[in-house]
Parts: structure tokens; C-alpha cells; sequence
């Protein structure tokens, strides 16, 4: 593994880019690679109705102070939990419990989000003259969510293209699109993510629960690269055995 990093220029000549910033794991090392490459950070964080949306914008606000964002956006949407079909926006189904294996589209996937979030993403950066959009999918959220897929951004990109001023001209960045949660875990670590203050539980604002998926994979990942999750958790089970 060995992703591409350039000298963080100076403030004057910093390049701009928009970071979907939600106050997990994967952003911030979004936001930690953005900055690596030398780019002047407007984090966008969005509420959406999601059951830990007070601990993810709490994390995000935090992020952005500790990544010297340029600016911070939080916009609040009230559709994608009331179109539903999620357990992270409906009370009324259930997180499901974690299962590594299962190659099934999970409970928590919220319909086409993604596209919902870069196309407000796109709208900030064309208004900010951003060059690119930060968004930190992998290869395991794309093996249970369709908009997660590489093809996905290179298709929406092509949107961005059609559908913004001639002299716009946004990149989507999905930098981490072909790693695993292990190999974001180790370049965070290599760049000084303070992890400390991100938050991935589907469930609970504090502790997290230990035991949904994206608990799971990260703990999973921590344990992989030998360094201990800084952030509580009510439980941690067998697949975070061995983890210092």
C-alpha cells in the first residue's frame, strides 16, 4: 500500500477541497489524506435524521478545528429519514447486529445517500471554487452499499462535468475506494488522526455499542493494525480479541 502524498503547500497557494466530513473513522482520514495532498479543507457535515447525528456532529465540528478547515458547513435535511427505509433514520426497524461475511445490502444502507451528499457537496465546492470532493468509501461499504462503488463516483463525476459552469471544474475523490478498513486504519495512524474524536456506532451516541457493523469493521480494523480503538465502547467482542 502506498498512497500518494505531496508537501502540504502554504495557505496562499493551497488548493481547495470540499470534505464530506460525517465524524467517522473513514472521513476523517479522508480530511487527514486531503490535507496530505495539500489541499485547503471545507468540511461539509449533514444531518439527516441519522440515530446518532448529535455525537457525529459533535466529532465533525472537532475534526474540522483539528484539520484547520478553512470552513465548516452543517446542513440539516429532513428527506432522507422521512423517505425512510433505513434503520440509521427509522426507529421503528432494527440495527442489525454485525456479520463480517454476509454479502447482502444491510438494514442501515440509506437509499442512493451518497448521491444525495455529494451533489450538496458539488453545490458548495462550485460555490467556493473547491477543485475536488473528498469522500471517504471503501471497497467493504461497497460490497453492501451499491453507491460505494467505484463506478458510482466515476458515473457521478460525469454528472459534476455535465451539470456545472463550463469553467467548473470539481474532482469526486474517493481515495480509499479500493482499500480495506485495515488499510485506512494504518494510513490515518501513519498521518495522526486523532481518532479520539470520531464516532462510526450505528446505535448509541455513548458508549458505542460494539456490536453493530460499523462498529465491527473498526475494531476489526484497529485490532489488524496492532493499535487500540481510543473510543469507549460498551462491549467488545471476539472480533476485536488481541487488540492492545
Amino acid at each position: 500500500m502506498t498512497p500518494p502524498t505531496d508537501s502540504p503547500t502554504d495557505e496562499s497557494t493551497a488548493k481547495r477541497a470540499v470534505v464530506l466530513l460525517s465524524g467517522g473513522m473513514d472521513s476523517a482520514t479522508a480530511a487527514a489524506e486531503a490535507r496530505d495532498r495539500g489541499y485547503e479543507i471545507y468540511a461539509l457535515h449533514t444531518s439527516y435524521g441519522q440515530r446518532t447525528e448529535d455525537r457525529e456532529l459533535e466529532c465533525a465540528r472537532r475534526l474540522a478545528t483539528e484539520f484547520d478547515a478553512a470552513d465548516f458547513l452543517q446542513i440539516e435535511t429532513g428527506h432522507l429519514a422521512a423517505i425512510g427505509a433505513s434503520s440509521l433514520t427509522d426507529d421503528e426497524m432494527e440495527v442489525a447486529a454485525a456479520d463480517l461475511e454476509s454479502d447482502e445490502i444491510p438494514t442501515s444502507y440509506v437509499p442512493f445517500r451518497n448521491a444525495n451528499l455529494l451533489a450538496m457537496a458539488v453545490s458548495y465546492a462550485e460555490a467556493n471554487d473547491c477543485e475536488a470532493v473528498f469522500i471517504g468509501a471503501h471497497s467493504e461499504d461497497f460490497s453492501g452499499y451499491p453507491d460505494c462503488r467505484p463506478e458510482f463516483f466515476e458515473a457521478f463525476e460525469n454528472v459534476v462535468d455535465v451539470g456545472t459552469k463550463p469553467e467548473t471544474d470539481v474532482s469526486i475523490e474517493a481515495p480509499f475506494v479500493d482499500w480495506s478498513k485495515t488499510d485506512i486504519a494504518e494510513r490515518g495512524v501513519e498521518l495522526a488522526v486523532p481518532y479520539e474524536h470520531t464516532w462510526s456506532c450505528y446505535r448509541e451516541n455513548e458508549p458505542a455499542c460494539g456490536t453493530c457493523d460499523a462498529c465491527a469493521f473498526r475494531l476489526q480494523a484497529f485490532r489488524n493494525v496492532g493499535v487500540r480503538d481510543p473510543i469507549e465502547y460498551a462491549e467488545r467482542p471476539s472480533y476485536a480479541d488481541g487488540e492492545p
